[in-house]
Formats: C-alpha cells, sequence, structure tokens
C-alpha cells in the first residue's frame, strides 16, 4: 500500500515540475529583453555610453578649438595687462582651458572623434588683434575682454543645447563641466569692468527671456524640435503595447500555473493510489 502511495505522489511530482519546467522557459521567452539603442539615423553612431550624433561631436570640436586660442589668450592678458582684473581673468582662462583640453582630447579618442590641431583662422585673428595692441595699454584689455566674452556667451549657449539633448553620458557629463568653466570665465571677463554691453552684436540681448516652455514629451518650437533627435512617435507606442501584451500573457501563465498544479496534486492523482489506501 505504502508503495502505491509514493508511486503515486512521485507521479504527480514529476508532472508538476515538468509544467514547472515548461511554464518556466515560456515566460522567460515572454518576458521582453532590454531594448537595444533607439536608432536615431545614419549620423548617429551607438557606443558603450549611449549614441553619439553630430552635436557632441560638434561640442568635442568647438572645446578644443577654444582651448587652441583662449589658453594662449590668457597668457598674453598675464603678460601685457597692467590691470590686476584682466591678469586674474587670465590665469583662470589658463587653468579653466588646461582641465578642458586634457578632458577633450582623452573623449576624442574614447568616441573616435578627430580633433583640430590648431585655431582657426577668426581665433588667429583675434589673437593677432591682441598681440599688436601696446603693452599695458587700455586698447589692449578692451580686446581682451571683449573678444572672450562675446566668445564665452556663443560657446555657453551651444553647450546648454547640447547639455539639453544628448543621450550620451560622456557628453552629457562634459557638457556640464564645461558650462561650469565657461561660466566661470564670464563671470572673471566681466569683473574686469572692460566688456561693452552696448555692442548688441558681440553679445546679442536675451530674447525670449519670458516665453513659456514647451512641455518636453512634446516640443513645439523649432529650436527644441533641432535640439532633440526625430524619433517616430510609433516607437513608444510599439513599445507600450509590447509591455501591455507581456503582463497579460504572463498573468495567464501564472494563471494556468497555479490550476494545473490543483489539478495534479488532487484530480489528477492515480487512481492506484486511492484503491491501494482503501
Amino acid at each position: 500500500m505504502f508503495t502505491a502511495v509514493r508511486g503515486g505522489r512521485s507521479t504527480v511530482l514529476t508532472r508538476l515540475a515538468q509544467v514547472v519546467t515548461a511554464l518556466a522557459i515560456i515566460c522567460s521567452l515572454a518576458v521582453p529583453q532590454a531594448s537595444a539603442q533607439p536608432d536615431f539615423g545614419p549620423e548617429y553612431t551607438q557606443t558603450q555610453f549611449g549614441p553619439m550624433g553630430p552635436a557632441g561631436r560638434d561640442m568635442l570640436v568647438k572645446v578644443r578649438l577654444a582651448g587652441l586660442w583662449e589658453g594662449p589668450a590668457g597668457r598674453l592678458g598675464l603678460q601685457k595687462s597692467a590691470n590686476p582684473l584682466v591678469k586674474e581673468a587670465g590665469r583662470h582662462l589658463i587653468d579653466g582651458h588646461a582641465e578642458l583640453d586634457a578632458k577633450v582630447l582623452e573623449l576624442g579618442r574614447t568616441l573616435n572623434v578627430p580633433l583640430p590641431n590648431e585655431a582657426n583662422a577668426d581665433q588667429q585673428g583675434w589673437i593677432a588683434e591682441m598681440t599688436s595692441a601696446p603693452a599695458g595699454s587700455a586698447e589692449f584689455d578692451r580686446i581682451f575682454a571683449n573678444r572672450l566674452r562675446a566668445a564665452h556667451g556663443g560657446v555657453y549657449k551651444f553647450l546648454a543645447v547640447v547639455r539639453t539633448g544628448t543621450r550620451n553620458t560622456l557628453i552629457r557629463d562634459f557638457a556640464k563641466r564645461c558650462m561650469e568653466v565657461v561660466l566661470d570665465h564670464i563671470q572673471v571677463l566681466e569683473a574686469t569692468g572692460m566688456v561693452d554691453f552696448n555692442d548688441t552684436e558681440a553679445i546679442p540681448l536675451a530674447a525670449l527671456a519670458a516665453a513659456p516652455v514647451a512641455p518636453a514629451s512634446s516640443p513645439t518650437t523649432p529650436a527644441a524640435r533641432q535640439a532633440l533627435p526625430n524619433v517616430p512617435s510609433t516607437q513608444n507606442l510599439s513599445q507600450e503595447n509590447e509591455s501591455g501584451g507581456s503582463d497579460a500573457l504572463l498573468g495567464i501563465l501564472v494563471m494556468v500555473a497555479v490550476v494545473g498544479g490543483i489539478y495534479l496534486w488532487t484530480g489528477g492523482r492515480p487512481r492506484g493510489s486511492r484503491s491501494s489506501r482503501q
């Protein structure tokens, strides 16, 4: 009698194990795998740090170019100015761009972005202006402060756009640090008292400062659409549908597992085990 009971229980447990194993396999196939990085288009390269797009590459190039002329401009400020505030600004420029230059070269190698090795024509012209201005003169101080303040203002706005829209974590972190350094440079340049804020061409007036910000989920302005990659809206819908379908399937599978287990443990026992006990 006991042999028959043990045999019946063994059969039930074997069947139950088979059902559980089959359900586990089905569930593993039903669970959605980690989604791949979205394809933003041919201009984007997939990296382990997130997609690398044109704005990220342009940022690295611009930061490298800035270091190629603003570091030397800082040294000219130390050498040629008699104004201690200009000299202080020069020290900030030298230190800040030494840090950013070392980092941008490292990121260029990591993200496979070619970087320039000399300043562009405009930047070389600004250095030439400072070099030609008499040492210790107010003319030099004005050229120094205004050329550098205008350049930093433009770069700061560009960095903010990249920081806001990039999906690459290395670019995001570097943009944040660049903004901190550039803002420091803007402040020390303005502290010289030589910046001409009446020059609205070099330092454009703030525009639409009080304009409402469009919701992040539905950018409506042209600037917002340019800052964010154009991802088809159907992508999010399909992900939601897949997630909802997978959840429903998992719920059904769990119910089947419970019902199957109860059946096998009660009504599914072999009749031989009952008669043996009788």
